[in-house]
């Protein structure tokens, strides 16, 4: 009986990497696993995803896509977001506090999770997004925004009152782990407060 070789498959990582270079106009860099690239359409808040679920739940729908990777979050805000972070931070006086709060911006890499109907990959903590993108529609208008930005043209949701929730949900995730591990021995950094 003669053997076979069959013919080599196309990886699922080249339709994933096409389906967002078409139907969403969102740069990658091939895989595996396939990465979208950030900074050009978008940013990304990256948060805990407890911290992350709860600022879904103050925000409600007002947030852009988001997705998850294991115990992270991703929160997709405009492009140029990453930049502003730490200045958001200082003013909403969050500056000087340990969050585990970070953005990807400007030559950012994010794993591109698998598009909304596809099925699963099987892997356990794969990418999927939690409030995936909607192709065929122009993506970054719905991002979260600064309002004086000339990409906020006042539909967005507002990236300042998504910051705020943001660094105080990592706060108090941060404050209940350290109360879930009993007296530490490290110091907690002190909270400034905003002088009247």
């Amino acid at each position: 009986m003669p053997f076979t070789v069959p013919l080599p498959r196309t990886p699922i990582d080249d339709g994933l990497a096409r389906w967002y270079e078409h139907e969403l106009g969102w740069a990658t860099v091939a895989g595996p696993p396939v990465q979208l690239v950030t900074g050009l359409r978008f940013d990304a808040l990256e948060l805990p995803a407890a911290a992350g679920h709860g600022v879904l739940r103050r925000m409600g729908p007002a947030t852009g896509p988001v997705a998850l990777l294991g115990r992270r979050m991703r929160l997709l805000v405009a492009a140029g977001s990453a930049e502003e972070l730490p200045g958001l931070l200082d003013w909403l006086e969050w500056g000087g506090i340990s969050l585990d709060l970070a953005a990807l911006g400007t030559d950012g890499r994010m794993t591109a999770p698998l598009p909304p109907g596809r099925g699963g990959s099987g892997a356990p903590g794969a990418a999927v997004w939690l409030r995936p993108p909607a192709p065929g529609r122009e993506v970054e208008s719905s991002l979260p925004a600064l309002r004086s930005a000339p990409w906020g043209d006042g539909t967005a949701p507002c990236l300042v009152r998504l910051v705020a929730a943001a660094a105080a949900e990592c706060h108090r995730v941060r404050l209940l782990s350290a109360r879930a591990r009993g007296p530490v021995a490290q110091q907690l950094s002190p909270q400034r407060f905003a002088s009247s």
